[in-house]
């Protein structure tokens, strides 16, 4: 197999998972919930986990299902903390779901055969082994997810915005919140079975927060998130190929670079 065969179905994932990624992250980043992601992610691996040590290949149906399963449960206490009345914000309930999940995991590795290379898997995942089937449904269902958040983009933007303002104007918030976190739990499944918890982040946060850094409205940033995914996907994977370095762990430290360097580029335009 040629080192173009090797890497092209990498790559077209990794521009898939930057398809639907840079725009949840846009709501994500104006949600103010910016490890929301992360913590989901680290409730799908959970899930994956306990189907790993009931004996269930990380690839298998059952392991999907026990994910999202976890991941949608994740998503209903996110939507229904959000607008409570509390002194403590949402970032704090989402964090601590988080460190339980991840806590959870290895405790349940500790015991599990094999259990340092799953914690290693759920953390970087394993692109070089993804297939064109895998790449197929992944394609499927985030265009799916993608036709929902168009066909509502009027409430979910209004939620992500301004969930006091929808609440005014009779939006039910706190359902289109689900809709907004449930949508994303089915993204999240998915994409961390193929890319594992910290390239996932990396591909919602990082072209996000770099585009608001760059551009005023919401277009503008949508396509120069894709185009940092692309980009960070490609360097990434090209440096994993030529100095034999993990792909997934390349990859988000790429997305690193880009970010130091968006800062430097805006730092300078602000000085000119």
């Amino acid at each position: 197999m040629s080192a173009l065969e090797l890497l092209f179905w990498p790559f077209l994932c990794c521009l898939v998972l930057t398809g639907i990624h840079a725009y949840l992250g846009l709501h994500v980043v104006q949600r103010g919930v910016i490890f929301v992601d992360l913590s989901l992610a680290q409730i799908a691996a959970l899930g994956a986990t306990i189907a790993f040590l009931f004996g269930h290949d990380l690839h298998s149906q059952a392991s999907y299902y026990y994910s999202l399963g976890f991941t949608l449960l994740g998503a209903l206490l996110f939507a229904t903390t959000r607008l409570e009345k509390r002194k403590v914000p949402q970032e704090a309930f989402i964090g601590i779901v988080y460190a339980v999940s991840a806590a959870a995991s290895i405790l349940i590795v500790d015991r599990a055969p094999e259990g340092v290379e799953h914690l290693k898997y759920i953390l970087v995942g394993n692109l070089l082994a993804v297939s064109p089937k895998e790449v197929g449904q992944m394609v499927v269902l985030y265009a799916l997810v993608g036709f929902i958040h168009w066909f509502y983009r009027r409430m979910i933007f209004a939620v992500s915005l301004s969930p006091q303002e929808a609440e005014q104007k009779g939006i039910s918030v706190r359902f289109w919140d689900f809709v907004f976190y449930g949508t994303f739990g089915f993204v999240v499944t998915s994409s961390v079975a193929v890319a594992g918890v910290l390239l996932v982040f990396s591909f919602l946060i990082v072209p996000s927060v770099i585009a608001i850094l760059f551009s005023e409205r919401i277009g503008s940033r949508l396509f120069l998130g894709w185009a940092i995914g692309a980009v960070a996907s490609f360097l990434g994977i090209l440096g994993s190929y030529f100095f034999d370095f993990p792909t997934g762990a390349t990859i988000v430290v790429t997305f690193g670079l880009l970010f130091l360097l968006g800062i430097l580029i805006q730092k300078i335009n602000s000085l000119v």
